[in-house]
């Protein structure tokens, strides 16, 4: 049962002195800049132990001199040279290659933000999981591609993983652990994206620059075009399924385009807990870093009488798939998931350099989930092997359409 993973490995969890050590994985990104700029806002409450960036030297550099951080790692290893030179002078450690990353992972640090987007991010976080670090877990693959194993790893290791999506993250607040057995069922929110009113002729020839215009929240390129095809919200139903002790047929997603209600969970007695603020994500960040208690932030205050309405909507599978894709996706079980995954990372990637349509992107993971069939996950090496394969495929099949 999940509340055994969270809650009684929290309780062995060691957040009482007065500054937590933290590493940031993936650093230089959207959730990172949020991260730092919590840290950043709270003196005296968090030093930083490592950072980590694919590839941008020059604001990774520049995070590492403001927080005086002991290691950064660069995945790209291609910048080391140019990422040494910037910190030369400094007392800051200076790694690169996707092992540098995993040995970030490794320090000891009290709180390991995963932050790194894609299945990337499985390695190391996975790392931080084996030494029973607290994980404020941004990275859904992590759950989306290895689910079943990855909580096999945090119960085994007491690790304590907080979620920092902000759907995620509000259930974690209004979720009844010790009564799990009330619970009648959990609804993820969504915005909607960009194209929520489109018709699936306009979404054909909508552009990257569209695509990543989110009208609510500020997100990275790849996370943007998710959105926009709404798989972000597959993505997090697949991980809802396994951070919460309900079954598939308990989890419902719900549009709600102003974004004020980050999701809710119903109850057996007719009572519906939500968890709302203004969509910023230093609210769940800042959450996950100081939980059991609680940070001030700048975040804008909800005025519920100058928005003056919320409105909801049921999600439309014909113009979205990605949310059938996904749900079928975690009923098949076994790679499936991981197929999902890596397939749409790498259209997202074809879509954004303009090889293929937004459209393109949710008929090849379809047909890559079609291609490869089913196959077993009994190892985290299994998860690779399969995201590997599924890619080869993707790729092949992105090529084909864009000739």
């Amino acid at each position: 049962m999940i509340e055994e993973k969270i809650l009684s490995t929290a309780d062995t969890a060691d957040l009482s002195h007065d500054r937590r050590r933290v590493t940031i994985l993936g650093s230089t990104g959207s959730i990172g800049r949020n991260t730092l700029d919590v840290i950043g806002r709270s003196k005296g409450e968090f030093q930083i132990e490592a950072l980590t960036a694919h590839s941008n030297v020059k604001l990774l550099s520049e995070q590492a001199r403001e927080y005086n951080v002991p290691f950064v790692a660069l995945a790209d290893d291609s910048g080391y040279s140019e990422l040494k030179d910037a910190l030369a002078g400094t007392a800051t450690e200076v790694a690169a290659g996707p092992e540098a990353v995993i040995a970030a992972a490794a320090r000891n640090a009290d709180i390991v933000v995963g932050a790194i987007v894609g299945a990337a991010g499985l390695r190391p976080t996975m790392t931080a999981v084996r030494r029973g670090a607290t994980i404020a877990l941004a990275n859904k693959e992590c759950l989306v591609c290895a689910g079943a194993l990855f909580m096999e790893e945090v119960a085994k290791h007491q690790a304590v993983l907080l979620p920092v999506d902000s759907e995620h993250n509000a259930i974690f607040q209004v979720f009844d652990f010790n009564n799990a057995d009330s619970v009648e069922k959990i609804i993820l929110t969504a915005s909607g994206g960009p194209f929520r009113t489109c018709t699936r002729e306009e979404m054909a020839h909508m552009s990257p620059a569209q695509a990543v215009a989110h009208p609510n929240w500020d997100m990275g390129a790849k996370i943007s075009v998710d959105s926009a095809t709404m798989m972000n919200k597959g993505l997090e139903y697949i991980e809802a399924y396994h951070l919460f002790p309900v079954r598939q047929d308990q989890i419902d997603i719900l549009v709600h385009p102003q974004s004020v209600i980050h999701s809710m969970v119903s109850y057996h007695d007719g009572s519906v807990l939500a968890q709302l603020g203004t969509p910023d994500m230093r609210t769940p960040i800042s959450y996950a870093l100081k939980w059991p208690k609680r940070l001030t932030i700048p975040a804008k205050r909800l005025n519920l009488v100058e928005i003056s309405r919320l409105d909801f909507e049921a999600p439309d599978e014909i113009r979205f798939p990605a949310i059938r894709l996904a749900r079928e996706a975690l009923q098949t079980g076994g790679g499936a998931p991981t197929i999902l995954n890596a397939a749409n990372e790498i259209a997202v990637q074809g879509f954004l350099k303009g090889q293929i349509g937004l459209l393109d992107i949710a008929a090849i993971v379809e047909e890559t989930l079609a291609v490869m069939g089913s196959h077993n996950i009994s190892r985290i090496q299994d998860v690779h092997d399969i995201d590997d394969n599924a890619r080869v495929i993707a790729q092949s099949l992105m090529e084909k359409l864009s000739r």
